[in-house]
């Protein structure tokens, strides 16, 4: 005989573990009616640049894009929507539009400069310097990993200075 166990309705021991969808689910049904679903309107990668490009002709997208800027929104950050919203409206495929990407940011980064336009190029300020190691930490990485480097190097700093240098 079966025990019936005493669950709270919505708890993890309430789930049916056949309640699920199986994997591959979304491919037994027809996504034609989401824009992403058909082929993009366009799959060079040159031509979508170029239209995102031309967009900058007209005064107020380029207005409306440096007020971003100045508002502290990153060139990344613009990109990256413009890239989600691309794709999500059928534009172009994920893979164009990440192509594209890195050459729209460039190009952005680029009119900024030329209007003396103060902008971040990256949403997180310590991008660079955020994986970079420190010195104390490099020497004890040394020590513990390759000590034959570690003491010709400490030699060399200690002849260094015993010549007073």
């Amino acid at each position: 005989m079966i025990e019936k166990l005493d669950t709270r309705k919505g708890s993890i021991e309430a789930k049916d573990p056949l309640g699920s969808s199986i994997p591959g689910m979304s491919l037994t049904s027809e996504n034609k009616k989401w824009a992403w679903g058909n082929p993009p309107l366009e799959s060079d990668p040159k031509l979508v640049l170029e239209q995102a490009v031309d967009r900058f002709e007209d005064p107020r997208f380029k207005e409306d894009v440096f007020k971003l800027l100045l508002a502290g929104v990153s060139v990344e950050h613009l990109v990256e929507t413009w890239v989600i919203d691309g794709f999500e409206n059928g534009k172009f495929s994920l893979d164009t539009g990440l192509i594209a990407k890195g050459q729209l940011g460039v190009y952005i980064a680029y009119l900024a400069e030329q209007e003396n336009i103060d902008y971040r190029m990256f949403e997180r300020d310590d991008i660079v310097e955020r994986d970079r190691v420190d010195d104390e930490s490099f020497f004890k990485l040394m020590k513990e990993n390759n000590p034959k480097m570690f003491e010709v190097l400490r030699e060399s700093v200690n002849e260094t200075l015993r010549k007073g240098n």
